[in-house]
């Protein structure tokens, strides 16, 4: 699951987040950790223009500070930039924050990563905004090699270039996974050629199926014979009954049926799904991390 709290645009955040900080984060990351999820996600902008405040809010905490903050004090959990915008930074920068991040948690790093979409950001960063595709693709190369294990990592680039200078720690895995998030035609041919897993954008169920079809088939046309984690963000979710309005698109109900609902990504070919529960309080949240880990996660798999 993405978290709440660390981005509140108007688009998921719920209401009672706004009062909300470390000791709610802190307490659903443990929850999450209890219940077996997979990842625990955090977004990623520097600044948010007044022309989109209103929408996206200008909540948005730093992903490297938050995510280091969560693997202190949970245990099992992967954390998971969803998405770090990695190219309005140089890619040595961004590998010395991840490895860190790697190292200091015990290796469970997944690297999120995405082209970014407010050019107000990329100007006063001096990046150049129309530029920002090949720019993120030269800087995942780029963090390949730099999050390796070798202690002086090397890439030429047209961008970036360096040798010679050494950064520890390393990584505890061999390899950060690499995830690439995003749906447009660019985003999926990235993820298809340069990504360890996709991360669509919030794909509704009918056009999934086609994504995945592209995906896989620039893969095959391009020799690449890796196997690739394909994720999904599920509709808004709440397990049993709500008894207040949760929104015409959650999905409610008995943990079972749920469940059989959900399965229908894995027939498409997803391989992980990320889930939001509606929820009016933390407490109500916390319960409903619980109650999905016990009733409906055993059904899926």
């Amino acid at each position: 699951m993405q978290l709440p709290i660390q981005s509140q645009s108007t688009i998921y955040a719920e209401p009672w987040e706004a009062g909300a900080g470390a000791g709610e984060l802190a307490e659903i990351a443990r929850a999450a950790d209890r219940a077996g999820f997979a990842y625990l996600a955090s977004c990623d902008h520097v600044a948010i223009p007044r022309r989109l405040a209103a929408a996206m809010s200008t909540v948005w905490y730093d992903p490297v500070a938050t995510l280091s903050f969560l693997a202190g004090i949970t245990e099992h959990v992967l954390l998971l930039s969803h998405v770090a915008v990695v190219g309005l930074r140089h890619p040595l920068v961004s590998a010395k924050q991840y490895a860190t991040l790697d190292h200091l948690s015990g290796g469970r790093l997944v690297l999120g990563v995405g082209a970014g979409h407010v050019q107000e950001e990329f100007d006063v960063l001096g990046v150049d905004f129309g530029l920002r595709g090949p720019v993120l693709d030269e800087t995942i190369d780029a963090l390949r090699a730099a999050l390796g294990q070798e202690e002086y990592p090397e890439f030429n680039g047209e961008r970036f270039s360096f040798s010679g200078l050494g950064q520890k720690p390393r990584p505890v895995q061999r390899q950060v996974p690499l995830w690439v998030g995003g749906s447009s035609p660019a985003a999926v041919r990235r993820a298809a050629l340069r990504g360890d897993g996709w991360l669509p954008q919030g794909d509704p169920r009918d056009r999934l199926p086609a994504q995945i079809a592209t995906l896989k088939r620039l893969r095959t046309d391009a020799g690449i014979e890796d196997p690739i984690e394909i994720g999904a963000i599920t509709e808004p979710l709440y397990v049993g009954e709500p008894g207040w309005q949760a929104g015409r698109r959650t999905l409610t109900g008995k943990p079972d049926v749920l469940a059989e609902s959900l399965r229908a990504y894995a027939a498409m070919g997803v391989h992980q799904i990320q889930v939001r529960f509606r929820s009016r309080s933390c407490t109500e949240l916390t319960d409903q991390i619980a109650a999905f880990g016990a009733e409906v996660a055993p059904h899926l798999n």
